[in-house]
């Protein structure tokens, strides 16, 4: 849908980044690279970005899918018990788009015309390659993704055995897509009998003010969703010299001129290669195409487009998602107040099913995952070490978990009421305190600004007067 832009739309610093690639680098004949890649390609599993299975950032679910892994690194005081847990989760691992299905199913096509090459190992196996996908499956929740949400509502159970236990109300919502819609049933599914909710099944309820907020911000859609100068940054990597030292290997391998790739085509390769394996846990012949040092450029240029269009690349991403914080804090005052008056709290379990595009601007309003320097086409290798993986941040079935306690034997009445947060089940760090705990109150101071001056309405309002996006943005 967007038309390709040149660097110079990125300033002169992307121009810098987009110098002619002018010598071809020596690369070992297809031969030698296959007997090589099947090595590597065990371990480009750790840089798929938002297509990463959730057992990269767990790796002791490999093991066993209900292992609740390492201890947490803080331990609350005895005394603490949980009043109601809120959470966020992405939904689990699913099919390609059907965009994704038809450029791979082109590619694959032009590698079945071509002649059989001996010197081409690799496209004569991507030509035996069966191409099984087909558009209809467009991004819906694979099997894998329903064991993914079974087995987290089961790990968040033993987690959280009280909150769990029988006769405490489950609010389950998802948004519109198919793929949440599911998730959120496969995760109802996995509590099974331990959640006895008597004859009643608990209802998915859509709610895409919440978890899709993106969709209903007219400035978010305006001037970075439909807006072809928003994603220059983006734009500018495809044209430059990582990338195109990535092209030049995979159009060597498969014996194929290099101006019949792009980048979005080598892209869709390596995606293929996430897929096989998120979705049927094998080792694609697709993966031989990359090493490990190719698949951190791959890595990059995902995480650019989420830094432009989910994360920190513009404001609006991150103030769009005001709304969402704003009601989860509203939901945790109303349980706080319910205790105080020794009320039954009314909502104790809150499950939301969205998209990575739900959690990455909620993560980046709160501030978590912040470089020092702005992710951009010219400063791959200066970002090797970035906090904004989204491989690691919102993998499939990715969550983040709010969890309010109630304590006993506190010294002050601020510490009666204590908040922790958990990212894919791991404990984070709050900003102000650099502590895995917090008193409620000074979450909520510490957010102060964003609780009380964040408004949907005026932050998505277009600007009245006609002014070019990057001005705005």
């Amino acid at each position: 849908r967007r038309r390709p832009r040149s660097a110079s739309s990125c300033g002169s610093r992307a121009v810098a980044a987009m110098a002619p690639h002018r010598a071809a680098p020596a690369f070992p004949s297809a031969a030698i690279l296959l007997l090589l890649l099947p090595l590597a390609s065990a371990g480009l599993s750790g840089y798929f970005g938002t297509k990463s299975r959730y057992e990269e950032v767990n790796p002791h679910l490999l093991r066993d899918p209900l292992s609740l892994g390492p201890a947490a690194g803080s331990r609350l005081p005895a005394a603490c018990a949980p009043l109601q847990l809120r959470a966020l989760l992405r939904h689990g691992t699913r099919y390609p788009t059907a965009g994704q299905i038809r450029r791979l199913g082109q590619l694959h096509t032009r590698l079945l015309r071509r002649p059989a090459a001996a010197a081409c190992p690799a496209a004569a196996d991507l030509a035996a390659w069966q191409m099984w996908y087909e558009e209809s499956l467009d991004g819906r929740l694979a099997p894998q993704g329903r064991r993914d949400m079974e087995h987290l509502a089961r790990r968040l159970a033993a987690r959280f055995p009280a909150l769990f236990a029988a006769r405490r109300r489950l609010v389950l919502a998802s948004s519109s897509k198919h793929r949440c819609l599911q998730s959120g049933a496969a995760f109802r599914d996995g509590l099974g009998p331990s959640l006895s909710l008597g004859s009643d099944e608990v209802e998915v309820e859509v709610n895409d003010s919440l978890m899709r907020f993106f969709d209903h911000c007219a400035k978010f859609v305006a001037l970075v969703e439909d807006n072809d100068v928003a994603m220059c940054q983006v734009d500018a990597f495809k044209e430059g010299p990582e990338m195109r030292k990535v092209l030049e290997k995979v159009a060597s391998a498969l014996c194929l001129p290099v101006e019949e790739l792009n980048a979005d085509l080598v892209q869709v390769a390596f995606l293929t290669c996430s897929y096989e394996l998120a979705i049927k846990n094998v080792t694609s012949p697709w993966c031989s195409l990359f090493s490990e040092e190719d698949a951190k450029v791959l890595e990059y240029l995902n995480d650019l487009k989420q830094y432009w269009k989910r994360g920190y690349g513009y404001d609006i991403n991150s103030r769009s998602s005001c709304i969402l914080f704003q009601d989860i804090f509203q939901h945790l005052d109303k349980a706080v107040e319910e205790s105080k008056s020794s009320k039954p709290i009314s909502s104790p379990l809150i499950v939301q099913v969205g998209h990575a595009e739900t959690l990455q601007p909620l993560l980046a309003l709160m501030g978590f995952f912040k470089d020092d320097e702005p992710l951009k086409a010219n400063n791959y290798v200066r970002q090797t070490h970035r906090k904004f993986r989204s491989g690691r941040i919102v993998p499939y079935a990715a969550n983040l978990v709010f969890v309010l306690y109630h304590c006993d034997q506190v010294k002050t009445s601020k510490e009666e009421y204590q908040v922790q947060m958990l990212l894919n089940e791991k404990p984070m760090l709050f900003h102000h305190s650099n502590e895995t705990i917090s008193t409620y109150e000074d979450l909520k101071d510490y957010y102060k600004d964003i609780l009380e001056n964040c408004h949907f309405k005026e932050e998505c309002e277009l600007p009245k007067i006609n002014i070019t996006a990057i001005d705005e943005l």
